[in-house]
C-alpha cells in the first residue's frame, strides 16, 4: 500500500487518510506518468493500433481522472482552505496537460492513421466511437493550429481553468459568509418547527442568543416560502440575490468582472478554432445541429409557454391582492404567496407533505423502483466517507455479484458547495489486471435530521433525489468497458440530462410513492387522498416554471452568441442581454439589485455553457421515453429491459439519437412534454 492514499487504486478512495498535502506530490506524479506514457506512445515506431495508442493512454489517464476527481470533490463537499489552495494549486498543471494531449500533432497523428487503417472498419462501435471523438477533441483543443496560435490557445484554456473555479469559490465564500441572528422569535412565524430548531441550535453553535439564518437551501427556501415576516423575506433575498456581486459584502467576490474575462476568452478560443462564437463551438460535439436550432426550439417552446406563465401569474397576483392584502407582489413575495394559493387551492402544504417522506422510507422507495425495473439489488455497505452523515451502497445483478457502488452525500452543511450532482469516482472499464466496476458519488443539500427526528424531505427534494439517481444509473449500469464512452462518458451534453429527467417521473406515481411514505410521527403511509390533492397540484405554476429555465436557456445562449467583450456585438454586456431576454420571456418580477448572473455557476464555472437549453432538450427525450412505461405500465420489467439495454447500458458508445429511437422505435416528439406540463389545449 502507498504511503500517499491518493496514488492506491486498489479499491475505494481512503477518505479518511487522504490530506491536503498528500495532493501535489500526487499529482505530479501522475502527470508525470501521462507524459511519459505520451512520449512513448508518440515516438513508438511500430504501425499505430488500438492497443499501442489509445489503450496505454486510457490507462494513465485513468489513474489520474481517479485521484483528481477525489480531489476535485473533496474541495466541492469538504472545502478547506487548505484543500482550497491545494486544488487551485494543482488545476493550472490539471489543465496544462490536458491542453497538451489536445494539441500533440503526434498523437493526432496517430489517431487519424489508426482511423486510415482497414483495421478501424473491424473494431467494435464504442472503439470506433472512442477514434472518432478523440479526432473531433483534436480539432476543437486546436491540434490544427499555428504555433503561435496552439500557445495563445494554451494560455487560454489555463486562465479560463482559473478563472472559473474562483467563480464557484466566490460563490461558496459569500454564501456561507453571510447569516443573520433573529432576536426575537416572533419574525419567525409561520417557519416549520424543525428549521426554526436548526436555526437555534446553529445560533448557540456560535455562542450566540437568538436564531441564526443563513443562506443555504435548507434554511433560505423555507424563509422564502413560510415567514410570514415580508421584511424578513425581503433581507434574505437581497443578500442572496446580491452574493458573489457588486452589490455583496465583500467587493473580493464579485464574479461580474470574472464573467465579462470568461466570456471574453471563450469567445477569444472560438475565433482562433474558425468558429464565429463559442456557441458554435460548444454544439459541435451535441445533438443540435447550431445555435439558430437550440434558439428556435427555446422560442419556439416560450411561444407555448408563456400564455400560461402569464395565467399562472396572474392568478397568483389577484390572490395576492384580494387574500393575502399584498396590492403589489415583490420578488420576495413570490414563493410565500405561491405556498398560501397552493395550499388554499389543493388543500395541503409542502411541509404538510415533507412529514411522510423521511430519507430512509425515500431511499427504500427508490430502490424498489430501481430494482424491479432494472432487475438489480440495492444494498449498504461499509466504505471510508468523508463525512459521518454519508451512505455507502453496492448495486448487485441478479447472481449476486457486485457491479457498481455509490456514495450518497444527502444533506447541507458548512464548507460544502450548494447544488445537487452526480459525479464519477471510478469509470466501468477493462483492463489488463480485469474489469473495473463504476462507483459514483451522488450528491444533495437537503435538511439534515434535526434532534431524534429522521432527516424529512419536501416532495421537490424526493424529485431531486430520483434526478441526481439517474444520472448515477447511467453511470453505473453501462455494459461498455471502453474508456471515453463507458457510462456517461462521451455521451452528447444535451442528452446527459435524459436518464435523470426519466427517474422524475416515478415521483408522481401512486404504485411508487404509496411504498415510500412514512409520517415522521405516527408512521402512517401517505393518503390517497393527500397524493391526489398532490397530483392535482402536479402542474400548478408550471408555465412559470417553464420559461424561467427557458430564460436560464437563451440567456445562456444569447450571451454566448450576442456579446462581443469590447464592444460590436449585439448587447452591450453581459447584463443586457440577461435584460432583453427577460424582455422576451419573463413573467415574474425582478428586483432592480438582482444580480442572479453573478451565481450562475452552471455556465460561468461549470459544463453547460452554451448547453444549459439540454435541459429542455433532454426533457422532450425524457417525457416521450416515459410515455412508453405509461403504456406497458408504470413499473414494466420489459420496457425498463429496453431503457436499460438500448440507453443506460449503451453509455456514449453511439449517437444519443440512434439509442433512444432503439429505445422508443421512432424519433422523439414534443407531445409528451407539453402534456406532462398540463401545456395542451385540452389542458388549458
Amino acid at each position: 500500500m502507498t504511503d500517499n492514499p491518493l496514488l492506491d487504486f486498489s479499491g475505494l478512495p481512503r477518505f479518511t487518510a487522504i490530506r491536503p498535502e498528500h495532493v501535489t506530490p500526487a499529482i505530479d506524479t501522475l502527470i508525470r506518468e501521462v507524459r511519459d506514457t505520451v512520449e512513448r506512445v508518440a515516438t513508438d515506431r511500430a504501425p499505430p493500433t488500438w492497443d499501442n495508442v489509445a489503450e496505454p493512454l486510457a490507462d494513465a489517464m485513468d489513474r489520474l481522472h481517479r485521484a483528481w476527481g477525489v480531489v476535485r470533490h473533496l474541495n466541492a463537499v469538504v472545502n478547506t482552505p487548505a484543500l482550497r489552495d491545494a486544488y487551485n494549486g494543482n488545476l493550472p498543471g490539471i489543465t496544462d496537460l490536458h491542453t497538451d494531449l489536445g494539441q500533440d500533432e503526434r498523437l493526432y497523428a496517430r489517431y487519424r492513421a489508426i482511423a486510415a487503417t482497414p483495421a478501424y472498419a473491424s473494431l467494435d462501435d464504442a472503439r470506433r466511437r472512442v477514434i472518432d471523438n478523440e479526432l473531433r477533441d483534436f480539432r476543437l483543443s486546436g491540434a490544427e493550429l499555428p504555433a503561435a496560435e496552439k500557445a495563445r490557445f494554451k494560455a487560454i484554456q489555463e486562465e479560463l481553468a482559473s478563472v472559473c473555479a474562483k467563480i464557484d469559490d466566490n460563490v461558496l465564500d459569500a454564501t456561507n459568509a453571510w447569516s443573520l441572528v433573529v432576536a426575537d422569535e416572533r419574525r419567525l412565524a409561520g417557519l416549520p418547527a424543525d428549521v426554526i430548531a436548526e436555526a437555534r441550535a446553529a445560533a448557540r453553535a456560535d455562542g450566540a442568543d437568538g436564531w441564526k439564518l443563513t443562506l443555504r437551501m435548507p434554511c433560505y427556501l423555507p424563509v422564502m416560502k413560510y415567514a410570514d415576516d415580508r421584511e424578513l423575506r425581503a433581507t434574505l433575498h437581497r443578500a442572496y440575490s446580491t452574493r458573489a456581486s457588486d452589490l455583496g459584502a465583500d467587493p473580493a467576490w464579485d464574479n461580474g468582472p470574472l464573467i465579462v474575462r470568461v466570456l471574453a476568452l471563450r469567445r477569444e478560443a472560438a475565433r482562433l478554432l474558425g468558429y464565429p462564437d463559442y456557441a458554435e463551438v460548444s454544439i459541435v460535439p451535441k445533438m443540435a445541429r447550431d445555435a439558430g436550432e437550440v434558439l428556435g426550439f427555446l422560442r419556439d417552446l416560450a411561444k407555448r409557454a408563456k400564455p400560461y406563465a402569464e395565467r399562472d401569474y396572474a392568478e397568483l397576483a389577484s390572490f395576492a391582492r384580494d387574500e393575502l392584502g399584498v396590492r403589489r407582489l415583490e420578488p420576495w413575495d413570490l414563493a410565500w404567496a405561491t405556498e398560501k394559493l397552493q395550499s388554499r387551492r389543493y388543500a395541503f402544504s409542502d411541509e404538510a407533505v415533507r412529514q411522510y417522506f423521511p430519507e430512509d422510507k425515500v431511499l427504500a422507495g427508490l430502490f424498489r423502483v430501481v430494482e424491479t425495473i432494472y432487475g438489480v439489488a440495492i444494498r449498504e455497505a461499509k466504505a471510508e466517507t468523508w463525512h459521518p452523515t454519508v451512505r455507502f451502497f453496492e448495486i448487485a445483478d441478479r447472481s449476486g455479484a457486485v457491479i457498481a457502488q455509490f456514495y450518497f452525500d444527502n444533506f447541507a452543511r458548512e464548507h460544502k458547495q450548494g447544488g445537487a450532482w452526480m459525479d464519477d469516482a471510478i469509470n466501468r472499464r477493462r483492463n489488463a489486471r480485469g474489469l473495473q466496476i463504476p462507483v459514483a458519488y451522488l450528491t444533495c443539500n437537503l435538511p439534515s435530521p434535526v434532534g431524534e427526528r429522521p432527516a424529512l424531505f419536501t416532495h421537490d427534494d424526493v424529485i431531486t433525489v430520483f434526478h441526481e439517481f439517474g444520472h448515477g444509473l447511467h453511470h453505473m449500469l453501462t455494459q461498455i468497458e471502453v474508456s471515453g464512452v463507458s457510462g456517461i462518458a462521451g455521451v452528447e451534453w444535451d442528452a446527459v440530462e435524459l436518464p435523470s429527467q426519466f427517474m422524475e417521473n416515478f415521483c408522481w406515481e401512486w404504485d411508487v410513492l404509496k411504498h415510500m411514505t412514512a409520517h415522521a410521527d405516527t408512521g402512517e403511509p401517505l393518503p390517497r387522498a393527500l397524493y391526489e390533492k398532490m397530483l392535482a397540484a402536479k402542474n400548478f405554476q408550471s408555465g412559470l416554471a417553464t420559461v424561467r429555465q427557458l430564460e436560464f436557456g437563451l440567456f445562456d445562449m444569447l450571451v454566448h452568441t450576442g456579446y462581443v467583450p469590447g464592444g460590436g456585438g449585439r448587447y452591450a454586456t453581459p447584463q443586457a442581454a440577461l435584460d432583453a431576454v427577460r424582455a422576451e420571456v419573463r413573467v415574474l418580477p425582478c428586483a432592480p439589485y438582482d444580480r442572479f448572473m453573478q451565481g450562475f455557476s452552471h455556465v460561468f464555472a461549470g459544463g453547460y455553457a452554451a448547453g444549459y437549453y439540454s435541459y429542455k432538450w433532454a426533457e422532450v427525450l425524457s417525457a416521450d421515453a416515459y410515455s412508453l412505461f405509461e403504456e406497458l405500465g408504470v413499473l414494466s420489467v420489459e420496457a425498463g429491459r429496453r431503457f436499460r439495454d438500448e440507453v443506460l447500458a449503451r453509455g456514449g458508445s453511439r449517437p444519443a439519437l440512434e439509442s433512444f429511437v432503439a429505445f422508443r422505435g421512432r424519433e422523439p416528439q414534443l407531445d409528451a412534454l407539453l402534456r406532462h406540463n398540463g401545456m395542451t389545449s385540452s389542458s388549458g
